[in-house]
């Protein structure tokens, strides 16, 4: 009685978290809890505990844990059911009901499995009678042919064909196990049984064959055949039946993929569901995205999607559901029951006192076990999905009546293991060859002894045990395949499916969501969530499109860029574990408002970029060379990312003529023109090739590597300093210093400041760009450190960004150490409370301080006396760089980089001009009308 008493105490237990569930369901719909709305639990337990009586009476020695596992797996599946098919429900639960009575029924008719062996035909003629017989009056439902419709009365009457036939293969093979073992010829080590013996085998394949082909159920036909498989390897242990039927499976297989279109549609869903996401492989690609979402906890009952998007989701697709609602640990514990479940039926088998009773057992736990493993593998893309249901779970009253008798029978098997005998019977029945009579006469009548095979008396029993033990550890390895590829899709993969672009249940979840603002340093706020009369929220930026490259776009039909999209899971509602309180929220499904995040742009400083942009096309980047946060960050011609949808539209009616989406700051490469001179200017310092007194000779045209450097206008100067040189900004000097450097030297401080690297702590750009330097010649070198292309069939000089230039000039100021720009100083949380602070990070050591401060008095010297006098501000030193850089077109770009107050440097400026027809002065100009104003902002 002792097995019963840990039968009734493991339902004591598993009640628990079937009634929490269900409570947890009736709570996110709504309604109160009470001893009424928590009927269908409480009712499902009496039910069970009433089963637990009645196999104390009928089976007392059966395994006790087959009941318990049983009632876990059927009360999730009612509350799914439940929950995703209300009108189904109360179906759902006089079946589960009714189940449970058949179930007790069983186990009071049959007494013993003897039975089997007196009707073993019988039963077979039946099974293969109910599997073929939706070929002739079935009714075809979501493109399987396997259903009977009496009047409004529906039934699948394969759910009940699988229990005949495991019985009567079990005695089949029960009769037949020493003579199907025989073998007469071994190739290549494996023994080949006869061909005679192989027919039941063929049977098999055509019947299953048959179902593919005209009731087009590649899953019944798939079960089928797996569980003749592993009876008749139980049975006789000869993987040569193994390996035939593996052959005869993939020539099927094959057979019906070339012939059946249903065949090929299914192989290519399982392949590729994303390539028809909206049709044919829209009920796979839906349940990944419902997995996706999942995660490792869910997103709480009556919290996912599922339900309205996959179709079919209570019968085929119910796991995809319970794994977006309970998550991975909730989807891999149901996994674990059917483990469990497979363990100890196999187990029930493995004690078995006949190989009727074992060959049976085996054959009812892997119709349940295997149908489990094809279903969810299917849902999870492991392998094509199939129609079968999910057994005890899935919405249809024929599966779940077929399921329980199924238990009945293991649980008479496990009680005849124990009961009352103390002998173990073989089942196995006399040979008698056709004919045969002692002393020579003829008759079928009378038997001969039995063979002496490995398989006969104790010692086949031991094989068999063995044999079993395997079978065990088969499907423990399936179930663990499925959990390990349940976390492939709920963990690592779940970032990639829910960022797809297509992936409705994302797009979905966001409108409920409300997304954190963005706000400048100084507190003005540029996006913020709005909530509609319906609880959705919509995305508002109060303060027009100021800063939109920056601050990007977030829309639910075309995605987010920029901040939005760079800081989109802090801005996003999250779950919270910090309290216990928040923590029951989120098991709830309830998440929290998302994070805030301000910038380290300055409203002002932003402002002025803008305006002093109105008009042209180019950018603009001021950074704090201390830290590298950017100040202001801004494109012209901008885009209004308030509409992201008319800019989206006019983008593309454009053909590629409005670049108005385009960040100029951070995706364009110019020609940094003399800027680079910079650069230049650094690596000779450094590398000892020059000091600011050095003398050259400053031509207007000057051969260098056999091809003429010239300077603007050719314009020469005599022989000057390498000081005077940079502040008038001599092409022909810096050719002649970029030609005793050498390619590598200037090559290597380029990428010191930064070029070859992708810029940006918390956003990205492009890269800039130096050539190799064994590509270079001597003349496009000279060119290279004047800053400038040098045409059609030669190598590129430098190409740069707007950011990477600034990050030069804020090296610069900065004592030669660059920083890595950011635009993300803080994430606030709901209250404002201040959770991340942006640690600022350096590049390196781009040049020495000594270095840096002999550049700096170089740039200070351009624009107090040189060619970048535009930039300066009345009190206050300001040093920069000008630059013309040719492009395409026969209007140059003017460019500037800078940085004040010269002392104790607090900004640096970047900015390129396109195609202005002005001169290099005309982006001096607008870099000192910005640094005033960004000075203004600083108090200073």
């Amino acid at each position: 009685m002792s097995r019963r008493t840990t039968e009734l105490l493991l339902l004591i237990a598993a009640a628990f978290p079937v009634t929490l569930l269900y409570a947890l369901y009736v709570v996110n719909a709504g309604a109160v809890l009470s001893f009424q709305t928590l009927a269908v639990p409480l009712g499902l337990f009496a039910a069970f505990a009433a089963a637990h009586i009645g196999v104390r009476l009928f089976a007392p020695g059966a395994d006790p844990a087959l009941l318990p596992i049983v009632f876990a797996l059927s009360g999730i599946g009612i509350t799914f059911v439940t929950r995703l098919e209300p009108s189904a429900s109360m179906g759902q639960i006089i079946y589960l009901f009714l189940g449970v009575a058949l179930m007790v029924g069983t186990l009071a008719v049959v007494k013993n499995l003897d039975v089997v062996k007196r009707y073993k035909y019988v039963l077979g003629a039946a099974g293969i009678a109910l599997l073929v017989l939706p070929m002739l009056i079935g009714t075809e439902i979501y493109g399987s042919k396997l259903w009977i419709k009496i009047g409004s009365f529906q039934f699948q009457p394969g759910e009940f064909a699988k229990v005949f036939i495991v019985l009567f293969l079990a005695g089949y093979l029960a009769e037949n196990r020493e003579l199907l073992s025989i073998s007469n010829r071994t190739v290549l080590g494996v023994k080949l049984p006869r061909l005679r013996l192989l027919y039941p085998l063929f049977i098999v394949w055509g019947v299953c064959l048959l179902v593919v082909a005209f009731e087009r159920d590649l899953g019944s036909a798939l079960l089928f055949y797996t569980i003749f498989l592993i009876m008749l390897y139980v049975a006789t242990g000869r993987v040569s039946y193994v390996l035939i039927g593996l052959v005869l499976l993939a020539v099927g297989a094959f057979g019906m993929y070339q012939i059946m279109g249903h065949v090929q549609v299914r192989v290519a869903i399982w392949l590729d569901p994303f390539k028809d996401a909206q049709n044919l492989g829209f009920q796979i690609v839906q349940a990944l995205y419902s997995l996706a979402d999942g995660g490792l906890l869910g997103v709480g009952i009556g919290k996912g999607l599922g339900g309205d998007t996959i179709p079919v989701v209570a019968s085929d697709m119910i796991f995809a559901a319970i794994g977006e609602e309970m998550g991975l640990l909730g989807g891999a514990a149901v996994l674990l029951l059917f483990m469990l479940f497979a363990v100890r039926g196999l187990t029930t088998a493995a004690r078995a006192k006949s190989d009727l009773a074992a060959f049976s057992a085996a054959g009812l736990t892997a119709a349940i076990s295997f149908q489990a493993f094809t279903i969810v593998g299917g849902v999870t893309k492991l392998i094509p999905l199939t129609g079968v249901t999910l057994p005890f779970m899935s919405q249809g009253g024929s599966s779940l009546l077929a399921s329980f008798v199924i238990v009945a029978l293991l649980l008479r098997a496990g009680d005849e293991a124990t009961g009352r005998s103390t002998e173990i019977a073989n089942t196995s029945t006399e040979l008698t060859p056709v004919g045969y009579r002692p002393g020579g006469s003829r008759g079928s009548h009378v038997r001969r002894p039995a063979l002496d095979t490995p398989e006969s008396g104790l010692l086949g029993r031991v094989a068999l045990a063995n044999r079993l033990t395997r079978t065990v550890f088969l499907f423990t390895a399936l179930f663990a395949v499925l959990i390990g590829n349940l976390t492939y899709i709920q963990v690592f993969k779940a970032s990639e499916y829910q960022d797809m672009p297509s992936n409705n249940h994302t797009i979905t979840k966001a409108r409920y969501i409300k997304r954190g603002s963005i706000i400048t340093a100084d507190g003005l706020t540029l996006a913020e969530s709005i909530q509609q009369e319906d609880g959705t929220y919509v995305r508002s930026y109060p303060n027009g499109n100021l800063a939109a490259h920056a601050v990007g776009y977030y829309s639910q039909q075309y995605g987010s860029s920029g901040v939005e999209s760079s800081q989109d899971k802090t801005l996003t509602g999250s779950k919270d574990y910090s309290s216990w309180q928040n923590a029951l929220n989120s098991l709830a499904g309830i998440t929290e408002p998302g994070n805030s995040v301000q910038l380290t742009i300055d409203s002002r400083i932003q402002q002025a970029a803008e305006q002093a942009l109105a008009g042209r096309k180019g950018a603009i980047v001021v950074l704090d060379p201390r830290t590298g946060a950017v100040l202001a960050w801004a494109s012209a011609p901008a885009y209004d990312n308030t509409d992201i949808a008319a800019a989206m539209e006019a983008a593309n009616a454009s053909g590629g003529a409005d670049t108005s989406m385009f960040d100029r700051a951070t995706q364009a490469l110019y020609s940094p023109g003399s800027t680079f001179k910079t650069v230049t200017l650094s690596s000779a310092l450094e590398n000892g090739v020059a000091a600011l007194s050095s003398t050259y000779s400053s031509p207007g045209r000057m051969e260098i590597g056999g091809a003429d450097v010239v300077s603007v206008n050719e314009q020469g100067h005599g022989t000057i300093t390498l000081d005077r040189a940079f502040a008038v900004s001599s092409n022909t000097v810096f050719g002649q210093v970029a030609e005793q450097l050498g390619a590598d030297r200037l090559v290597a401080t380029a990428q010191a400041f930064g070029y070859g690297q992708n810029l940006g702590i918390d956003f990205s750009t492009a890269v800039s760009i130096m050539p190799d330097p064994a590509d270079m010649s001597t003349w496009e070198l000279a060119w290279a450190g004047a800053g400038q292309p040098v045409g059609q069939g030669h190598t590129p000089g430098p190409q740069t960004t707007v950011m990477q230039n600034a990050v030069i000039a804020a090296a610069i100021a900065n004592n030669g150490i660059a920083m890595n720009p950011y635009v993300v100083g803080q994430i606030l949380a709901p209250d404002g409370t201040v959770i991340k602070t942006t640690r600022e990070r350096s590049l390196g050591q781009a040049v020495s301080s000594g270095t840096a401060e002999q550049v700096k008095e170089a740039m200070l010297d351009v624009v107090q006396n040189g060619s970048g006098s535009a930039a300066g501000i009345a009190g206050v030193k300001v040093a920069g760089k000008t630059g013309t850089a040719e492009t395409n077109s026969a209007t140059p770009n003017s460019t500037f980089i800078g940085f004040a107050p010269y002392d104790t440097p607090t900004l640096a400026v970047s900015l390129v001009l396109e195609e202005t027809t002005e001169n290099e002065a005309t982006a001096a100009a607008v870099a000192g009308q910005v640094l005033r104003a960004a000075l203004a902002a600083q108090g200073m």
